[in-house]
């Protein structure tokens, strides 16, 4: 992945209002994920969050990571594939899938994970 995509997809994803990047992350990858991704037990929570609630900071840097790593992967790929990474086990996460390694707070890996799987590069 060059520099420019990434830099690209944090400058659109910093620039939405955290309520969209909310939307969007449920519309993609549906409520459920986005609460498992932000670190909340309740699934509920991301249609809140949607509308007016706010997250707590925490939850708010990983779901704008978590959008971030999305348009990556989506753009390179499509919105199925994307949410089929997501998903899915990964090798270069030790076979965890990226929304556990959102969760756990390993961003640089994740980062990684999803420059392997854009680039075909594998020695992440």
């Amino acid at each position: 992945m060059t520099v420019d995509i990434a830099a690209a997809a944090h400058a659109e994803t910093m620039r939405l209002d955290i309520h969209e990047v909310v939307r969007r992350l449920n519309s993609h990858v549906g409520a459920t994920m986005v609460a498992a991704l932000s670190g909340s037990r309740d699934s509920k929570l991301p249609y809140k969050w949607a509308k007016s609630t706010v997250p707590n900071a925490e939850a708010q840097e990983r779901l704008r990571f978590a959008h971030r790593i999305w348009k990556i992967v989506a753009d390179a790929e499509s919105d199925h594939v994307a949410r089929t990474w997501f998903r899915g086990t990964n090798p270069v996460l030790g076979e965890i899938s990226p929304v556990i390694a959102i969760r756990e707070g390993r961003f640089a890996e994740v980062a990684g994970a999803a420059d392997s799987f854009v680039s075909g590069n594998w020695s992440a």
